[in-house]
């Protein structure tokens, strides 16, 4: 006799997100991002005229630093503080003038010790950023339309693509996008790392060229794709010291 009915503790979770979010003053806006999610579901979600799925759950659990059982459950379970990594909202640092800065308004993209066109692997999931590189959030989200957490950067190595890409530049690589149409992507052949242009062409085929002539152009065959080759994602900006 002691239980809830169901309708009333599902009820709660709304409230409890919506809550919990503000007393850490984290935005609407910044938790959806977080989550993946469209502004208007986090709405309807903390408005209860929708529930979060068991995995939107466990992910509102991360980055609003609160316990499953809590959210869930609300003050019938003991809230605990998650042992996930969360993002803090309201980080400041200074920049070079001493003025401060927002944390929350930058993505920090590992940076590996990897170069493209050079004789070195694919991208490990082990491998160890050497630092990391930041980038505005609102730049990467809406501009690139890419999710942070599928970036990385790494330099270019050689001139097979002179004139657009030069030796030594850093370039940020979406690892999201490995479904080429046309564009610069980073591919893996002969386990080497090489930042080419990509073009798909009629026939299932991807035509792989460099801006130097010295470097012939091939033709990969989508339906016949060597065990050698892979892509390892789409080139959406480059830096470079003039």
């Amino acid at each position: 006799m002691g239980n809830k009915p169901e309708n009333e503790l599902k009820s709660g979770i709304g409230t409890r997100i919506r809550t919990h979010r503000e007393a850490q003053k984290l935005s609407r806006s910044y938790v959806a991002e977080k989550l993946g999610v469209a502004l208007s579901t986090l709405q309807a979600w903390e408005n209860e005229e929708r529930e979060p799925t068991a995995t939107h759950i466990l992910r509102l659990s991360e980055c609003l630093n609160a316990s499953v059982a809590w959210l869930v459950a609300g003050s019938e379970a003991q809230e605990a503080v998650s042992q996930l990594p969360v993002f803090t909202s309201g980080a400041t640092a200074l920049d070079v003038k001493g003025n401060h800065v927002d944390l929350d308004e930058f993505v920090f993209v590992p940076r590996y010790n990897v170069s493209a066109s050079a004789g070195y692997g694919a991208l490990n999931d082990d491998e160890s950023p050497m630092f990391t590189v930041s980038f505005r959030r609102y730049w990467v989200v809406n501009h690139l339309k890419a999710d942070p957490r599928k970036l990385s950067v790494i330099s270019v190595s050689g001139d097979s693509m002179m004139g657009i890409l030069n030796d030594k530049d850093i370039i940020l690589v979406n690892h999201e996008d490995r479904d080429p149409r046309e564009g610069i992507y980073v591919i893996r052949l002969d386990s080497q790392l090489l930042v080419k242009m990509v073009q798909r062409l009629p026939g299932s085929q991807l035509r792989i060229s460099s801006t130097n002539p010295a470097f012939e152009p091939f033709i990969i065959e989508l339906d016949n794709i060597p065990s050698d080759f892979d892509v390892i994602g789409k080139v959406v900006w480059y830096g470079r010291v003039i």
